[in-house]
């Protein structure tokens, strides 16, 4: 067995009131198995099976109303069904030792008007429709219907909706909230100048652009501390056409802005991941939004064990989240422990809505690994 001392991925760390046994996180992954948009009994073990204890994992993105859904079946946390069907998750969780956030979102534009209430447009910062996207399936078209531009006085109601969606989080014993400020959902609409084009104050200007997002940073931390925030940027990525003339400039602005609140953590995906599905070779780095914040900073997008140890070895993050691995690995930071093969992932089956194959049925090292 290989000594751990020599793994930075598998030292402990202090997450705030958290302490982590090993820096091994679990990012937030859609998965499309909640059933009308509830969680279902079969996430119980799926994130039972990836926790540790001491681990960090953040649940797949999880809608904060009615008008925030894109995908079929992804889950929700504005009514109190679904508040009531996460508590079992989160138990589980705790119960093996684990510390579970929920990641909130708003898709925004990315949608249409079968998942909106009464069949009406998607709401975004602007009316600029999406091009249709090849799903992540590889094989069928996702359609976007034409977006309805927020007008300024109605951005109030989209962030309390986030404040609900986190005190919800609260009632069902989530131990915090991540806001989803990436990857061209609704806040990323705002923050990056290829899709904004408003010219009120929420438009224009790098500071009007990161308004929406921190008055959703400050609602949530006055409603449930900072210390149980933290948000995922994605200020490089070009995903859902939702690029930036100066991502750098973006988030750096952001990071030392988040300062201002205390929040416990930022969480952003590395340049390299510009498209949001594969890896491509970039000059850009983190490394000045990591030197900028003050708080926790986890670093995704990529990552194997290798270049994961080397990450926080050399103090260029703090966590390492990972997705794919972590998905068809529940055992994730025991096989970098021992250094074994990794299971395969198999893309197939990322979205589909079986409850076991795919979700729940990715091998252990151990037998008993799913006790």
């Amino acid at each position: 067995m290989e000594n751990t001392i020599t793994q930075p991925l598998l030292t402990s760390y202090k997450l705030g009131k958290f302490t982590l046994s090993h820096r091994v996180v679990l990012a937030p992954l859609t998965r499309q198995r909640s059933y009308n948009n509830v969680p279902q009994s079969h996430a119980i073990l799926y994130y039972s099976q990836r926790t540790s204890r001491g681990g960090f994992l953040i649940t797949e993105a999880t809608g904060v109303s009615d008008t925030a859904q894109g995908y079929a079946d992804a889950p929700g946390i504005w009514t109190k069904e679904q508040v009531e069907a996460w508590k079992p998750i989160v138990d589980a969780v705790h119960a093996k030792g684990g510390i579970i956030f929920c990641q909130i979102w708003h898709v925004g534009r990315v949608s249409n008007k079968g998942f909106q209430p009464n069949g009406q447009a998607p709401i975004s910062s602007t009316d600029k429709e999406l091009t249709p996207q090849i799903r992540s399936s590889g094989v069928d078209v996702a359609e976007f219907s034409p977006p309805r531009r927020l007008s300024t006085d109605e951005i109030p109601h989209i962030v309390n909706d986030f404040r609900i969606a986190a005190r919800n989080a609260m009632e069902a014993g989530f131990d915090g909230v991540e806001i989803h400020g990436a990857h061209g959902y609704l806040i990323d609409q705002f923050l990056k100048d290829q899709v904004n084009d408003r010219t009120d104050r929420y438009g224009g200007s790098l500071e009007n652009r990161c308004r929406f997002a921190l008055e959703i940073v400050e609602t949530v931390v006055n409603e449930i501390g900072a210390d149980k925030v933290g948000i995922r940027l994605s200020p490089y990525a070009d995903f859902m056409e939702s690029g930036d003339s100066d991502p750098k400039a973006l988030g750096i602005y952001m990071v030392e802005a988040l300062n201002k609140y205390g929040i416990l953590y930022c969480h952003m995906v590395e340049p390299r991941m510009k498209m949001g599905g594969e890896v491509c070779e970039c000059p850009q780095s983190l490394l000045p939004m990591k030197k900028a914040f003050n708080g926790t900073f986890i670093a995704a997008g990529g990552y194997g064990r290798d270049d994961g140890n080397n990450a926080v070895g050399e103090n260029r993050a703090d966590l390492v989240a990972y997705g794919r691995l972590f998905l068809a690995n529940p055992d994730l930071p025991r096989r970098f422990e021992v250094g074994t093969p990794l299971n395969k992932y198999d893309r197939n089956t990322f979205y589909t809505s079986d409850p076991v194959i795919g979700y729940t049925d990715y091998p252990f090292l151990e037998a008993n690994g799913d006790a």
